[in-house]
């Protein structure tokens, strides 16, 4: 799969929050080749301060060859990115790594914690080309609810149903997002999820027992994005060696991992 590096104008900026924004940028190349569970890694600044690029999940493709990026506020380069304004441009290279296989059969159950959000949107989107929005359900989580709220609101605009757990209880159910998904009924399906690792090791165990097929997209630091620099290992669950998060995922069958 190719992947392209482009000067990609800012075309909007939104603060969802405090600390999370979402950019929309002008990057034809990207957007035509791009499926959910991909990635792209920012430069977010010109110069070598910060050095490297930061990588965000694909949020959204819009025609006209537009992407969105969402993105939480955690350090130097998120600050320096959340300053950037409409007009201004973005060095991008991608779309990089293994996205979501999503013609399974059965239900559908999108599980995102956090940022870990960002993939999923693009998903549903993509789902509803071949199912019935019926066969989609979304469970999100985040500690407080100005984390979830617009984002919450973006899926179910779409037709989907959609529950929302906060660990304040500002938002939905109070607790995580997790037990949320542990209370569904058992049945054929499959899990794509998305969120900080402890999360997704509980996913993958409540998927285990409940019978459904589980993707997730691990969230690791990258330093290049086509593993070159072999800095986002993840060790395969027989314990016999590793694979890379940038080129051989993101997104990985939960089995494949070893939860440790």
């Amino acid at each position: 799969m190719r992947a392209y590096q482009q000067q990609a104008e800012i075309v909007r900026s939104e603060k969802l929050s405090d600390d999370i924004y979402r950019f929309t940028v002008n990057m034809a190349d990207i957007a035509a080749g791009s499926k959910p569970g991909q990635f792209v890694m920012v430069r977010v600044a010109e110069g070598l301060d910060p050095l490297l690029r930061r990588p965000f999940s694909i949020h959204q493709v819009a025609k006209g060859g537009l992407v969105q990026i969402l993105f939480k506020v955690v350090g130097r380069g998120t600050r320096a990115l959340a300053g950037m304004q409409p007009g201004q441009q973005l060095d991008m290279l991608g779309p990089l790594g293994r996205g979501f296989a999503h013609d399974r059969p059965g239900q559908h159950y999108l599980v995102g914690g956090g940022i870990g959000i960002a993939p999923l949107l693009f998903l549903a989107k993509r789902m509803l080309k071949t199912v019935e929005p019926s066969a989609i359900r979304v469970l999100l989580g985040a500690a407080t609810g100005t984390e979830l709220d617009v984002l919450g609101e973006d899926f179910a605009s779409l037709g989907i149903d959609v529950q929302l757990a906060t660990e304040d209880g500002s938002l939905g159910e109070e607790g995580l997002v997790t037990e949320l998904m542990a209370s569904l009924p058992p049945g054929e399906g499959t899990v794509y999820a998305c969120g900080p690792y402890p999360m997704l090791r509980v996913v993958a165990g409540i998927s285990r027992k409940k019978g459904w097929e589980c993707q997730v997209s691990l969230e690791t630091m990258m330093a290049c994005g086509l593993a070159a620099c072999l800095g986002c290992a993840v060790l395969r669950r027989d314990m016999n060696g590793y694979v890379h998060a940038c080129k051989d995922g993101p997104v990985f069958n939960a089995d494949e991992v070893a939860w440790l």
